[in-house]
């Protein structure tokens, strides 16, 4: 049996290294699920209902995707981050507050949504690397599940996909 490899079979310090990576992206999905419930509890205006609606679908994803990361950092034999402190501190998705405007919340989602399928591409060439068939999976799910919500939000404001 080789020593270096963790309870899944993987490489303990490739798994370290995902998992880091990992940490970073659940940092960031936190800030996102912190601002996304700040836009759908601030939200005014005439599309209010319409976002309103669309802003708790979101958070309410969010906060899945926040449990199923932390766990896959687990399975790999880490700790996730736990604190509002590395959340800030290892977010790259910046804390927004004070906006009820529909566009410009849909424009900070957009902006979200870039640095996380982003950092989600790395994880996923890394998971790849690694062998890691099970954060693999998980980002390319998310990744295929966000492009299109971008597709949907960039038409929400009339644009084609932001670059």
């Amino acid at each position: 049996m080789n020593m270096n490899l963790n309870a899944i079979g993987l490489d303990v310090e490739k798994a370290e290294n995902l998992s880091a990576k990992l940490n970073q992206l659940l940092a960031n999905y936190q800030v996102f699920y912190i601002n996304v419930r700040g836009f759908h509890w601030n939200i005014k205006g005439d599309k209010f209902f319409e976002l309103h609606i669309k802003f708790e679908e979101l958070y309410n994803d969010l906060q899945l995707k926040n449990d199923e990361i932390a766990e896959r950092i687990l399975t790999l034999g880490n700790t996730p981050f736990h604190s509002y402190t590395d959340f800030l501190k290892n977010s790259t998705v910046k804390e927004v507050t004070d906006i009820s405007d529909g566009n410009q919340s849909v424009a900070e989602i957009l902006n979200a949504f870039k640095v996380i399928i982003e950092l989600q591409r790395e994880i996923l060439a890394d998971s790849d690397e690694a062998g890691d068939e099970g954060t693999n999976a998980l980002m390319s799910d998310y990744i295929r599940e966000q492009e299109k919500l971008v597709w949907m939000y960039s038409s929400f404001l009339g644009d084609k996909i932001l670059s």
